[in-house]
């Protein structure tokens, strides 16, 4: 497709407004409210989100993973241990989130910094999801390169066939993070390009808004 046919893709949003008055004193209160909309409005995994993270040479990663939890300590997400985003959030535990939901044309950006949960709260949702999803975890060696495809297809058969009657053992290179936020910006879109951007900024661990230009 040429480039000069993406300029015509056009938008104008007109679902709704974003006024600071309106938004809750707590960016948590407000981020479960706007959550809760989502899923009302039959957004695809309205859980998914966009994880930003730094490796060694400053080359920014970003990549969709599921949100899992969320409390007013943080939002959780889980993976492999050691994979790439993995190392990343090692090298540099300073992080950025990103919630997208084109049905009620809102955005949510957070910033913070994230570490590892507990071991026993990794293994309480390990068990928690399909014994297929458990044997997946245990068997890709994520972000690693590999021959072909059915080298996992058959390793995964085969774990299915042996755990098919017993637990699976839980993996040590698998678990959940926490992104401890220390921003939020929550984007309403609005028309002709004049969105709505309120900012929820920590300052003595107490959260300040701001209204932002679009």
């Amino acid at each position: 497709m040429p480039n000069r046919d993406l300029q015509d893709f056009r938008q104008d949003y007109s679902i709704a407004s974003l006024e600071i008055e309106q938004c809750a004193d707590s960016p948590f209160e407000q981020f479960a409210t706007w959550l809760n909309n989502a899923i009302k409005a039959n957004v695809i995994e309205p859980n998914a989100m966009s994880l930003a993270t730094v490796d060694e040479n400053l080359q920014p990663k970003v990549r969709t993973v599921l949100l899992k939890e969320f409390t007013i300590e943080g939002f959780v997400f889980y993976t492999n241990y050691e994979s790439d985003k993995a190392k990343e959030m090692t090298f540099s535990n300073k992080v950025s989130l990103l919630f997208w939901w084109i049905n009620t044309q809102q955005q949510i950006r957070i910033e913070g910094t994230v570490k590892k949960i507990s071991e026993t709260q990794s293994k309480a949702y390990f068990y928690s999801r399909p014994k297929g999803s458990q044997v997946g975890a245990t068997v890709s060696p994520q972000s690693k390169i590999i021959v072909d495809r059915r080298i996992l297809d058959d390793l995964f058969d085969q774990k299915m066939q042996q755990y098919q009657d017993s637990e699976v053992p839980f993996p040590n290179n698998w678990g959940g993070y926490i992104v401890e936020p220390t921003y939020f910006e929550f984007w309403q879109g609005r028309s002709s390009r004049l969105h709505d951007r309120v900012a929820y900024q920590l300052e003595n661990n107490s959260w300040k808004k701001v209204r932002l230009a679009p």
